[in-house]
């Protein structure tokens, strides 16, 4: 497959390279840069600018940009270039691809599970509502710039990635320093919810939604077996042997990361992968302990 990627350098998109372009694929790259190679398509969603003709004739695009969520408070700027960064770009993406006269089949769309807002012990599927805080709203918003690729009739995915778990990269990375000084405990009271994904799944879902002709819309891209965040520590801190017995009040939370942490550190969703299981996607790894055993190997 002839396949176009953004967000090459992130986490998922490095390791879906790493694992399309031994099978044969053919990855190109969109970049906010001046193109090193003919690998790479210049875009900027800034000035609303892409290279239209070097788009013609992609079997796939998997759309994974967008401005880091976790990192540094979250000024109102920071904000605004968290919700620009994917309904702006998102829209000039599909917009684009819309107006090609050979549009790819497929378009795989970032999302998040931030779609559902903080909802308690609640059971959430691809057909529940959305929340009402600042990353339902942005979700929302970044969902709704892959209109114009569906009405033309390209199989669009708006993949709702859970808490992707890897040593090297996301949430998991920020945790290991702490936990394997065996200074980690549960956060706030640990009751909330964490709906999370190995990336070795992350990968393997999205090759599923590359060619999985059953796969549409919303999709939870995350495991079958959601745990809570004191279930979370207690596994964590099994596997790296070290003990978990220093929790971190909610305030302290708060007085550390401001709204960042109510949105992402205690905020409770409980993701089932409706859509994933449905179709009968193959999970690595459904079982927290499991996942995070491989991880740590």
């Amino acid at each position: 497959m002839r396949i176009l990627i953004s967000g090459a350098h992130g986490l998922v998109g490095t390791a879906l390279i790493k694992a399309l372009e031994p099978e044969g694929h053919n990855i190109l790259r969109l970049v906010r840069y001046t193109p090193r190679d003919e690998s790479e398509i210049e875009w900027s969603p800034d000035r609303y600018s892409i290279a239209l003709a070097r788009l013609e004739g992609f079997d796939a695009v998997v759309h994974l940009a967008g401005e880091s969520i976790a990192e540094g408070r979250w000024t109102d700027e920071k904000k605004k270039r968290i919700r620009e960064s994917r309904a702006r770009g998102t829209q000039l993406l599909s917009d684009a691809l819309a107006n090609l006269a050979s549009p790819p089949r497929t378009m795989i769309s970032a999302s998040a599970i931030g779609y559902y807002g903080n909802r308690s012990d609640e059971l959430l599927t691809e057909q529940s509502a959305p929340g009402d805080d600042f990353l339902a709203e942005v979700c929302v918003a970044w969902e709704k710039a892959t209109s114009l690729s569906a009405e033309k009739g390209i199989r669009t995915v708006n993949a709702r990635f859970g808490v992707i778990l890897d040593k090297d990269g996301g949430a998991l990375a920020k945790m290991l320093p702490p936990f394997r000084m065996g200074v980690g405990g549960r956060i706030g009271s640990g009751k909330q919810w964490m709906s999370w994904i190995a990336l070795d799944d992350v990968i393997g879902a999205l090759k599923f939604a590359l060619v999985s002709e059953t796969l549409s819309g919303p999709v939870n891209f995350v495991a079958p077996n959601p745990v809570t965040n004191a279930e979370f520590t207690k596994t964590l801190g099994k596997a790296l042997s070290r003990p978990t017995i220093f929790p971190i009040p909610a305030f302290g939370v708060r007085l550390v990361f401001g709204e960042m942490a109510d949105a992402l550190l205690l905020s409770s969703q409980r993701v089932e992968p409706g859509q994933l299981k449905t179709s009968a996607y193959p999970f690595k790894y459904s079982q927290l302990d499991a996942a995070l055993q491989h991880i740590m190997r």
